[in-house]
């Protein structure tokens, strides 16, 4: 069954990218609910890797403005909240409590290669759940990628265990600061049927 176009319009068809934000907090309560709604897409094997750090205070967003590039700025310093959006380079070790047959923690644990591609795929779909999630329940959302991934993970992750995937400024978009829709790519230019 397709869900409602209005459904469609806020996930996807009229949402956009924000680039800036009204003065009004995020509860914690909405982030948890978020996070409920995220955690519930598919992950390859259920690993669920991907980590979020929620910076809301202006101190912590203070340690990450040194990673900034110049055109993220000011947006990041005044989102109520940013995500950073991490994946658990040892994510396997909650395998025996997320996959139902035996033997997947060892198989990543052992496999260097397998364990980092599988982080970084199914980290980067659960950053993408997460802001399908944050849209559906009235949140906007500004991913960014114009940031020193090296910095935040040193300055967030110094013991290696998580790295920084991308970024996301999160709240209630300022609709004031949206720039133009940028143009999509046709059918025909992006997909190939065999």
């Amino acid at each position: 069954m397709k869900i409602a176009p209005q459904c469609l319009d806020q996930l996807f068809l009229k949402a956009r990218t924000a680039n800036g934000f009204l003065d009004k907090p995020v509860a914690l309560s909405l982030l948890r609910e978020v996070y409920d709604i995220a955690k519930m897409g598919a992950t390859s094997m259920n690993t669920q890797p991907t980590r979020y750090v929620f910076l809301v205070s202006p101190e912590s967003r203070a340690r990450l403005l040194p990673a900034m590039l110049p055109g993220n700025l000011d947006k990041t310093r005044t989102a109520p909240v940013t995500v950073i959006v991490a994946n658990d380079t040892k994510f396997y070790e909650h395998m025996p409590q997320v996959w139902h047959k035996p033997g997947a923690k060892e198989n990543f644990e052992g496999n260097k290669a397998l364990a980092e591609g599988t982080a970084t795929r199914n980290g980067t779909l659960g950053g993408g759940y997460f802001m399908m999630a944050a849209r559906a329940l009235g949140l906007d959302c500004g991913p960014m990628s114009g940031v020193d991934l090296a910095k935040v993970n040193a300055e967030f992750f110094a013991d290696g265990r998580l790295q920084a995937n991308f970024l996301i400024n999160l709240g209630y978009g300022d609709d004031s600061k949206l720039f133009d829709r940028n143009p999509r790519l046709s059918f025909e230019q992006a997909c190939t049927v065999l």
